[in-house]
């Protein structure tokens, strides 16, 4: 097999775990025939640790190898690490992790002494990958919770630090009455993070104040009086924080109101109390705009209202070939 192609662009053979096996399918899809699915033998022993096996371990020397991780849950975390490690051994020309959700993102600082900030502990793990023939690996994130961890990762790592905001651009656009649509944020971290990215658009900003022993989400700045107006954030957990938004923005005369996160934690099956069927379901929502960045939750709500996927599996593709 070719390294390159006549149009410079490179051949590259991607593995997958389980969970993401869909996603990775859609990744090779949109890459003109230059992505091609690669398969691993997931099986435990009695004692319920991993007994792995790489298929073709041979065949991938000195080719462009990728790995499409999912950290769902600590449970799979290590199964998955254990092939991290070896792929980049097997003489291969070029090693890039792509974890699109970083799972301990939102846990990077401490607020009193005996606090652990796991974010700086997986930062490290990934850290240590062992370097391929071509170079320290690269790694490709979305929209990481908090923009200084980028400092976490060591040299033999090079993170690339990608967004899904350009697919939720591209919908927006899609939209009828598209010019009537305001972009809001919960709070200022939010703002911070993604405001130059969605420039074009009228902003709002949210703030969380605090009355007595509880926590309440204000209107700071910006007038959702008559428009569409998208909630934006990285991720979304409970998904407390996007209802009380909603509130407050309907409350100030918003048309309608949907939101858009990269990331779909929704641990608990959360995500129940958005849809249009569920039992205390909030109705509030016109559109909930999630990506595939956490599988198991995409699969889990299928196609129900008002939920609708952005797949990152041409962004994927495309940072593949970086």
């Amino acid at each position: 097999m070719e390294k390159k192609e006549k149009t410079g662009k490179k051949q590259v053979l991607l593995f997958h775990c389980v969970e993401s096996e869909e996603l990775a399918r859609k990744v090779a899809d949109h890459s003109d025939g230059l992505i091609h699915l690669q398969s691993i033998k997931w099986r435990s022993f009695d004692d319920g640790f991993p007994n792995l096996f790489i298929n073709n371990a041979q065949d991938i020397r000195g080719q462009h190898v990728a790995f499409l991780a999912s950290f769902s849950s600590p449970a799979v975390i290590f199964e998955q690490l254990s092939v991290i490690y070896a792929l980049p051994r097997l003489f291969v020309a070029s090693f890039t992790l792509v974890l699109a959700y970083f799972p301990t993102g939102s846990f990077e600082r401490m607020e009193e002494e005996g606090d652990v900030a796991t974010a700086f502990t997986m930062a490290r793990i990934l850290s240590n990958i062992p370097i391929s023939r071509g170079g320290p690996t690269s790694l490709v994130i979305y929209d990481i919770h908090a923009l200084q961890e980028r400092f976490y990762f060591g040299d033999h790592v090079l993170p690339l630090f990608e967004t899904g905001i350009p697919l939720l651009k591209r919908r927006l656009c899609e939209l009828p009455e598209s010019e009537k649509i305001v972009v809001a944020f919960p709070d200022d971290g939010a703002w911070k993070r993604f405001h130059k990215l969605l420039d074009n658009f009228p902003a709002v900003v949210c703030t969380k104040v605090r009355e007595g022993d509880k926590r309440i989400v204000r209107l700071k700045e910006g007038n959702p009086s008559g428009c569409h107006v998208v909630i934006v954030d990285d991720l979304v957990q409970s998904g407390g924080t996007l209802i009380e938004c909603q509130k407050v923005l309907a409350a100030n005369g918003a048309a309608k109101v949907s939101a858009y996160v990269t990331h779909a934690v929704f641990p608990k099956r959360s995500w129940e109390r958005f849809t249009f069927n569920g039992e205390g379901s909030d109705k509030g929502f016109t559109y909930f705009w999630i990506t595939d960045s956490c599988p198991h939750t995409v699969k889990a709500i299928g196609n129900q209202a008002p939920f609708e996927v952005l797949s990152l599996a041409g962004s994927i593709a495309d940072a593949l070939q970086i």
